[in-house]
């Protein structure tokens, strides 16, 4: 991982969420010369902000760090039940997907 990983992902999580560099600084706590600066590989965020940002734009840190892909579901505030049916759903799919590869 570089920082260029973290500078590339992070400008295309921005530019896909429609965000300039100012307001995604306002959303997550930083000034747009520290968003321009991570996105040129000038520097790298701490841990504290490493997780505002993961949790902004809904992705583990790892996908951020350019070490994983994927996404996450934030699944806070759902019952016990409700996440078993999620678990469940999940479950098929990848089991359809696994038929069709």
């Amino acid at each position: 991982m570089s920082y260029y990983d973290f500078g590339e992902i992070l400008r295309s999580l921005r530019k896909q969420s429609g965000l300039t560099q100012s307001e995604l600084g306002r959303r997550v706590g930083l000034s747009k010369a520290v968003v321009s600066k991570y996105e040129n590989g000038m520097g790298y965020p701490t841990f504290g902000t490493l997780i505002r940002i993961a949790k902004f734009f809904s992705v583990t840190t790892d996908y951020l760090l350019g070490t994983a892909n994927g996404n996450i579901l934030d699944v806070s505030g759902l019952t016990e039940s409700q996440l078993e049916a999620v678990q469940r759903t999940v479950n098929e799919f990848k089991k359809a997907n696994e038929k069709n590869h």
